[in-house]
This record gives structure tokens, C-alpha cells and sequence, in this order.
């Protein structure tokens, strides 16, 4: 008898998640408009998208669901090595990508000398961003963990998730899912009250609060997936994205905040999971959600740097509110070519190539 096995048999039928992976590509590019408009209104309560920053959060939850659905029924079998291998195929070649793109544009930036002030140490952060070792440095912009690709730090919590989630969390049983999940549920509305917001974890001096965002919505993600909670509808893919972007459009209220991003985190996130897992695109329909899911994560992992050479190009040229606008709207459609470029000749290939080197070496 395999007495380390505890996971009940997964309650969800093996197939595609369409409008998820939709879902996915929205979140993605509500998270370059979000960062675009940083810039343009610094004062969230300008921000028409003012809450983009908890597609972050969307991402963990809909992460704890898939790999559940992936592995919960197989880990066992495939092993501890095997799917750490797989998913740093899948994350990692981004990552370094990424980080080459950061610093290209952090060395050749036309706009800004901020390069030169950091000379010495610009190995050490293409290192640690290659690597994900957290290194907060540069102050004068944000003090992120890191610098040359600040999305990276998603990645971080991604990858510890992913680790727990192997050594532990997969052999949960689904009555200690949901304690662990209430707890992690208490931990995100602290975080949230303390800070009157939930969009940290990127910086030095927040960087627990990102443990906490994904912590939680990991976990509910597996819960989801583990409590069979799939809601079936016929619903498609733009409904489903109007109910998603409809919670980035949440106006930004200081004395409120914490209560809305919490409410949304732990609540309207997962239903969302359930209620797109049990949608059901048509034919046409899903090969636009298909292609959405699949440019969401290289449009995640190249879009920042460039963001850094529009700030140093606002720094010094001052643009006017619509050169902004016209600045934002082009470069968002850029970006997703650019996403859509690297995917198909870069990621692609080099998961291509490491996923049969994985499969000869057994």
C-alpha cells in the first residue's frame, strides 16, 4: 500500500481549459496597461486600472489549480526530479531571456545614466535575476528585487509554490487543504489591512507580502481543483474576460482598499477558476483563448524592461497626458508582437530542445 498517496482521486475530467488559458493571455496584458499607467498617474486613484496589480494574485490561483489538475494524480509516479526538470523548462527560459532583454536596456538606455551609477554591481544583478536570487538594489526605481526584470519576483513565489507544493502540498489531504487555505486567508488580509493594499512583494521592503499573495491563492487554486468546484456554463471567453477585467476596473479607495483587494483575492478569484473551468468556448472561440494563454507568460516576462526606457524618456522629455496615452497604446500592441516573436523563435525552440534532452535522459 503507498501510504504517502492521500490526495483523493482528482474530481475534474482531463481536458483543456480554454477560457482559463484565455483568461491568462487578459490578465497579461491588463498587467502592461496597469504599468504603462504607473507612469502616467502614480496616484492609483487616476487609474483607470487601478487594481490590475491583483492579476498577480489571478496568476497563483489559476497556477494552484493547473498543477493540481496536472500532477496531483501523477507526482507520485513521475517524481520529485523529473517535475522540477519540467517545470523549469516551462518557467525558465523566460526568465533568462528576460533578464538578457533587462540588461540590454539598463546598459543601452538613451535616456538615462542610471546604468553608469550601478556599473560595478550590473553582473551581479543579471546574475541574481538569471539565478532569482532577490537582490533589491537599485532605489531609484523601486527598489525592486529585481531590477533589470521586475516580474521576475512572481516567479520567485511561483517556484517556492512549486517546490511546497512537490514536498508537501501534494500529499495534503483535502481537510488540511482547507485549513491551511483559511490560514493563508487570515495572513492575506493582514497583509492587506497593513499595508492598505495588496500589490507588494515586488520590493525589498515588502517582499514577504508576495510569500503571503501567493500562499494563499495557490492554495485556494488547489482547492478549487480538489473540491471538484467546477461550474458549468455556457458562458465564453469574452464573458468570462468582462468578469475578470471588470475587477481591474475597481476604483482605488485608500480607507477601502484593503477590504476590496481581500474580498476579490479570496473569494471572486476562485469563483472565477470554477466558473471558467466549466465554461465552453466554440470551436473559433478556443483558438483565441489558445493563443492568448500561450502569449501571456512571454508578454509577462519581456514587457518591464521596456517600460524602464519610457520612464527615463518621461524623466527627461516630459511628455503630455495623450503623448502617453499614444505612447501606451502603441507600445502594448509592440510588446505583444515582440511576446509573440519570442515565444515562436526563442521560448519554444529552447523548451523544444530541453524537453527531448529530459526525455533521453530518462
Amino acid at each position: 500500500m503507498n501510504r504517502t498517496k492521500s490526495v483523493a482521486t482528482p474530481p475534474v475530467a482531463k481536458h483543456q481549459f480554454y477560457v482559463l488559458d484565455g483568461l491568462r493571455g487578459v490578465a497579461a496584458v491588463a498587467v502592461v496597461i496597469f504599468h504603462f499607467m504607473e507612469f502616467i498617474a502614480p496616484d492609483y486613484r487616476d487609474n483607470f486600472l487601478a487594481h490590475a496589480y491583483l492579476a498577480v494574485d489571478f496568476f497563483f490561483c489559476l497556477s494552484g489549480f493547473v498543477i493540481a489538475y496536472a500532477y496531483d494524480d501523477k507526482l507520485q509516479t513521475l517524481g520529485l526530479v523529473p517535475f522540477l526538470k519540467r517545470r523549469l523548462i516551462r518557467l525558465h527560459p523566460l526568465v533568462i531571456i528576460g533578464s538578457l532583454i533587462g540588461l540590454l536596456t539598463f546598459v543601452f538606455d538613451p535616456f538615462s545614466k542610471l546604468h553608469q551609477v550601478y556599473a560595478d554591481k550590473t553582473l551581479a544583478l543579471f546574475i541574481t535575476s538569471c539565478l532569482m536570487i532577490p537582490y533589491p538594489l537599485v532605489r531609484e526605481r523601486y527598489f525592486n528585487l529585481f531590477h533589470l526584470n521586475p516580474p521576475t519576483w512572481s516567479l520567485f513565489w511561483e517556484y517556492i509554490m512549486n517546490l511546497l507544493y512537490a514536498l508537501v502540498l501534494v500529499r495534503v489531504r483535502p481537510k488540511m487543504t482547507w485549513i491551511l487555505t483559511s490560514l493563508a486567508a487570515l495572513c492575506l488580509i493582514y497583509e492587506a489591512h497593513r499595508s492598505t493594499y495588496l500589490g507588494v512583494g515586488f520590493g525589498g521592503d515588502n517582499i514577504m507580502g508576495g510569500g503571503i499573495r501567493a500562499g494563499y491563492s495557490f492554495l485556494a487554486g488547489m482547492l478549487v481543483y480538489r473540491s471538484g468546484w467546477l461550474i458549468n456554463s455556457r458562458l465564453g471567453f469574452v464573458s468570462m474576460g468582462l468578469l475578470l477585467v471588470v475587477t481591474f476596473l475597481i476604483p482605488f479607495s485608500k480607507p477601502t482598499n484593503w477590504f476590496v483587494d481581500s474580498l476579490v483575492v479570496i473569494v471572486y478569484f476562485p469563483f472565477l477558476i470554477a466558473l471558467g473551468a466549466g465554461a465552453h468556448p466554440r470551436a473559433a472561440m478556443q483558438r483565441i483563448c489558445q493563443f492568448s494563454g500561450e502569449i501571456s507568460y512571454p508578454l509577462y516576462m519581456i514587457h518591464y524592461p521596456f517600460l524602464w526606457l519610457v520612464l527615463s524618456y518621461i524623466e527627461v522629455h516630459k511628455p503630455t497626458i495623450n503623448q502617453l496615452i499614444i505612447i501606451t497604446i502603441v507600445g502594448t500592441c509592440l510588446l505583444i508582437l515582440l511576446a509573440y516573436g519570442v515565444m515562436l523563435f526563442l521560448d519554444r525552440p529552447l523548451r523544444s530542445y530541453f524537453t527531448k534532452s529530459l526525455r533521453k535522459t530518462g
